[in-house]
């Protein structure tokens, strides 16, 4: 729908022929969460869409102190979109944050920051686009409840589909016995598969508010799905993720259920994953395409891959930015945490997908997932892409297109086969030690606020808690 407002005088148009009542301006903090505030429409001035909507940035977590709160929303005015779930006729545009003390674009915006990581990468003369693709895996689940104390500490979640209620009696429904079971959920038919319907709804509210939808089915895990879109360029891209995560959420919480984009919420089954597909252009051209070569890949194409290989620990801070995203990261779970690449093969942490031709050449990065914040993520892998571009290239093992999870942690050391970090924890202190190739772009008291960020939101909470399997486990030592 967005597509349709390419100016402010049009976007007064396509408010007055939606009947539009309300304005709600959406804007990303730095963990990836959407926040909005809601205008009425007759409140929005053409002067408001130029130079932009006051609001306090001291309430936002990790941004400004309170002496200097003040900041402005800047509406970018062709995101425009009705919003598909409220009662009254209302447009969401997608809004960068400006500081009013600096006079620019804040260096705590996501959105902002993937802006200027697409200017530097033409400054760079190095390309003029940059193309990506996200694949969002989620799970649908019929309840969840969570318990978080002093004394106590639990989950649980539910879905008709999990193989943990073959016994149960529903009050309502029969129990048909027909379950995907641990890992048996790749593209089952109905009765298995539960979420037909659901997933079809989610495709027609996506195109709704303007994403090019192509496929939806089922995941691997139990009460898990994906929805496949088209890829874009990385502002309109990471746009896109949080369009998609709001319509999934959504759509799943007015039919009675709940989605969750957790890497990783059930143990012993997949986890979601964001696989990201990437591609560097130049005046019109492929960069990373070369006939001939493995899998069609350039030089140019292997050169980006090493930098985000060379840089993985520090990357993975962004792209993988929560605790429970590195127990997602597992052998045998479809989750690559093994650094090489592949033309196929999906145990290698990037794979290059299968009958691309020039247009289509490009890199999947598999380790990715949703709970990192998509405009972080993109710019990130981009911005260690082109540090290896520039470096001429790092070194790089593989391609291997065996079955890396059969090795061991042992014969994956004796080859020579780098992995991801382990834990939240030494992602960050890697960050804190490399992230020069971050600097053109990201302030390095931005760098330092999202490290400390997350150890006091993620790391130090998690680590101070025990769990129940420690209790399993050491209570009778």
């Amino acid at each position: 729908m967005g597509k349709f407002v390419n100016s402010i005088d049009e976007f007064f148009t396509f408010c007055e022929e939606n009947d539009v009542q309300f304005v709600d301006l959406r804007f990303s903090d730095i963990k990836g969460a959407w926040h909005h505030l809601t205008y009425r429409m007759s409140a929005v001035t053409a002067e408001n869409l130029e130079h932009g909507f006051p609001f306090d940035g001291s309430s936002i977590e990790a941004w400004q102190p309170i002496n200097e709160s003040d900041m402005l929303l800047k509406a970018d005015v062709p995101t425009a979109f009705l919003d598909p779930f409220t009662a009254d006729p209302t447009v969401i545009l997608i809004c960068d944050v400006y500081d009013i003390y600096k006079n620019e674009l804040y260096a705590k915006c996501p959105r902002s920051v993937a802006k200027k990581a697409l200017q530097f990468l033409d400054e760079a003369g190095i390309g003029d686009a940059a193309y990506f693709g996200p694949e969002n895996e989620f799970f649908i689940f019929d309840n969840v409840t969570i318990t978080d104390g002093i004394n106590e500490s639990a989950y649980h979640v539910d879905s008709e589909e999990g193989e943990w209620n073959d016994d149960t009696h529903f009050e309502d429904i029969i129990n048909t016995g027909h379950r995907p079971r641990t890992k048996g959920g790749y593209f089952p038919v109905m009765p298995t598969d539960t979420m037909v319907d659901l997933r079809a709804e989610m495709m027609m509210v996506l195109e709704q508010v303007g994403i090019e939808v192509v496929l939806g089915h089922h995941e691997v895990a139990q009460a898990q799905g994906e929805i496949g879109v088209v890829f874009s360029d990385i502002i309109g891209a990471a746009d896109n993720v949080q369009k998609y995560k709001y319509v999934v959420k959504m759509v799943a919480h007015l039919n009675g259920k709940t989605a969750t984009f957790m890497p990783k919420p059930l143990f012993n089954d997949n986890g979601n994953g964001m696989h990201v597909h990437q591609s560097i252009w130049k005046d019109g051209k492929n960069l990373f395409y070369k006939e001939g070569e493995y899998a069609n890949l350039s030089k140019t194409a292997l050169d980006y891959l090493s930098g985000i290989f060379k840089h993985s620990a520090s990357v993975a801070a962004f792209t993988n930015a929560t605790t429970n995203s590195y127990k997602r990261l597992l052998p045998g779970f479809e989750a690559p945490r093994i650094l090489t690449y592949s033309a196929q093969n999906r145990s290698a942490a990037c794979r290059i997908p299968y009958g691309a031709g020039e247009k289509a050449t490009r890199i999947e990065t598999r380790f990715p997932d949703s709970t990192a914040n998509p405009y972080l993520c993109f710019a990130t892998m981009m911005l260690a892409g082109i540090d290896g571009i520039k470096a001429g290239g790092y070194e790089l093992v593989g391609p291997f297109n065996e079955d890396l999870f059969e090795l061991t942690r042992d014969e994956l050391k004796e080859r020579g086969i780098p992995e991801l970090p382990a834990t939240l924890r030494d992602a960050l202190e890697a960050l804190e030690v490399d992230h020069d190739f971050l600097t053109p772009v990201m302030t390095p008291e931005f760098i330092q606020n999202y490290v400390d960020y997350k150890f006091e939101t993620q790391v130090l909470p998690v680590e101070g808690r025990p769990t129940p399997f420690e209790f399993v486990s050491t209570y009778s030592c």
